[in-house]
């Protein structure tokens, strides 16, 4: 699809936008990064979504994008600590475990460092 609008759109104006359902923004990211486009929406904690399409997760989450740039050397100015703090700030303030993958996986190992 994205080849296909290239034809029409220059690629520097056009951005991406996934939900994660399925598991796959991430690697849909990152061929859209390879095609040259460098604009992507994201959703801090992956709150959003679409209530219409039944079993349909929330946008894919601003923490597990950083993450997946911070691992491919892309510099992004975004502090990742102060990221997941956010994300966690609104995840209980909605009352919702978090939609990151990455924060998660994060906590759990910091949460196990500190007990030591």
């Amino acid at each position: 699809m994205l080849e296909a609008v290239m034809g029409f759109v220059p690629v520097d104006k056009l951005a991406v936008h996934f939900h994660d359902t399925y598991g796959q923004a991430l690697s849909n990211i990152l061929v859209s990064l390879q095609m040259g486009i460098s604009t992507v929406d994201s959703s801090v904690s992956g709150l959003g979504g679409w209530q219409y399409a039944k079993g349909a997760s929330g946008n894919v989450a601003t923490e597990d994008v950083v993450y997946m740039l911070d691992g491919l050397g892309v510099k992004t100015n975004v502090n990742l600590g102060k990221l997941m703090l956010a994300g966690e700030f609104i995840s209980k303030h909605l009352g919702r475990p978090s939609g990151s993958k990455t924060a998660i996986a994060l906590s759990k190992v910091t949460a196990r460092t500190s007990k030591l």
